[in-house]
This record gives structure tokens, sequence and C-alpha cells, in this order.
């Protein structure tokens, strides 16, 4: 007679995906929210820039003149331990306004990584519903698994993506218009080629900026002379220094902080 407990099982009569449906389906996640100061808002700023690289959030934090008018909310991003203020150690994505002459600008900046399952959602969110805006400019880093070339830590560099609204536009009227396009066989993922895929199905004119090294005073000096060219009336106040913001707690490949998962 055969040992149940010891004799090896027979194979199974089920193929490995077809396994899958016995497990237990993982919780629905709430979708990401924006909230701001004031009920129903519309903004139709004239330029959107939205921060994911170091850099550029570190860059815009010490812009002066300013006004935080929202946060935008991933729930699976813990806020346990966020200032009432905004703060660069925060797990938060603020949300300002800067008013430049009769233009309105505004900024978003993103303090944490959005999951790349989340970035179409939070793309959608961002671009065409409580904000419209005439144009999008998106700051990004270079990311050298995705690089087809070497990379030195010690240059700094920026390329573009543009959506074809804005190559369509005329030169001199164009963001950034000293940069070379991103080069052929590389690749972009995550939030920022989510975002400007936005732009290009809602027809605006948007351009992917990505800054090379991630971090590093020589990258936050890049960036300030981006931002200079994009808007020429921007002003910067104490600029602090990079020890500021933890780079651990913002890495692109690290763990979610997350309650949903624990």
């Amino acid at each position: 007679m055969d040992d149940v407990i010891t004799d090896i099982p027979p194979p199974s009569r089920f193929f490995a995906e077809e396994l899958n449906n016995f497990a237990p389906s993982s919780p629905h996640l709430p979708s990401p929210f924006l909230v701001f100061s004031e009920s129903n808002p519309t903004f139709r700023p004239s330029l959107l820039i939205i921060a994911i690289s170091l850099p550029s959030v570190q860059c815009l934090h010490y812009v002066s003149s300013k006004s935080h008018v929202g946060t935008l909310i991933v729930p699976e991003i813990s806020l346990s331990g966020n200032s009432i203020e905004p703060n660069l150690k925060d797990k938060s994505c603020n949300i300002y306004t800067l008013q430049d002459g009769d233009k309105l600008t505004m900024i978003v900046s993103f303090q944490y990584s959005v999951p790349i399952e989340r970035s179409l959602a939070v793309a959608n969110l961002l671009i065409g519903k409580e904000i419209i805006p005439e144009r999008v400019l998106i700051l990004d880093s270079v990311q050298s698994r995705n690089y087809r070339g070497k990379l030195s830590p010690d240059e700094a560099f920026a390329f573009k993506m543009e959506t074809s609204a804005e190559r369509k536009a005329h030169v001199d009227s164009q963001l950034l218009k000293g940069l070379d396009y991103f080069p052929s066989g590389s690749v972009v993922d995550g939030l920022g080629a989510a975002l400007l895929s936005r732009c290009q199905l809602k027809k605006i004119k948007g351009t992917l900026c990505l800054t090379w090294p991630e971090f590093g005073p020589s990258a936050v000096s890049l960036i300030k002379s981006l931002l200079k060219e994009a808007v020429p009336g921007i002003q910067y106040g104490n600029t602090g220094n990079a020890n500021e913001f933890p780079r651990f707690s913002y890495s692109k490949g690290s763990p979610l902080d997350s309650e949903l998962y624990t």
C-alpha cells in the first residue's frame, strides 16, 4: 500500500497559470486622489512642472513666492511621520502655484517613488481633469539600467522627449531648445513615461527632461539652468543642503513603505 505521507505526489493536472485561479485575489487598492485647499477647483496653468527626480524636487522646494494649494495622495504610500508644512524629508506629493506675471505656473513635486503599476492612474489624475495645462514639463532622471551607453558619475547631461504637439511648435517657442533628444535604443518607464503618454493622448505640448546623474550638486545645477530657461522669472530662496533630502528613502528600487502591505 502506498504511503500518502512519504510518497512523491503525482504531477498536477493543471497548468501553472491555472493554479493561480485558486489563489485568493489581491485586495483592491483605493484610487489615487487630489486634495486641494479650495473646493472643486479647476486650474488652467500655462505651464505645469512635474518633478520626479531628486535634483528637481530639491530645486523646486526652494522656489520662492510659490503657494501650497494641494496634495496628491497615493493610498499605499504611508504618510506616517509627515509634517504639516511641506518638508523635504516627508513622503508626500505637494502641489504649488506660482504666478509669473499674468501667467500661472503649477508645480507638482513627488517626494516618493510611485509604483510602476500605479503610474497610469496618477498620470490620468494629474493631467486633463482638475488640472488642464497648456504645456507640461516633466523632470525625471536617466536610469542606468535603461540607458544604452556608458554613464559617468562625474559628467552631468540632459536629454529630452517630446509629444507631437511640442515638436510641431516653432523652434523659438519650444520649451527646451538646446537639448538633444533621448538616444534611440534607450528606454523610459514609470511615472515619467506615463505622464508624457498622457500629454500625447490629450494633444498637450509636453516635454520629458531626463538628467544625469540621479543626484548630487552637478545635477542640481543642471536642473536650475533648465528651469531658468523654461521659467525665466523663477527665483530661489535658501537652497539648504543635499543632506536634507535623504536619498535612501526615495530610491526608485526600494520597497514600498506601505501600511496596506503589512
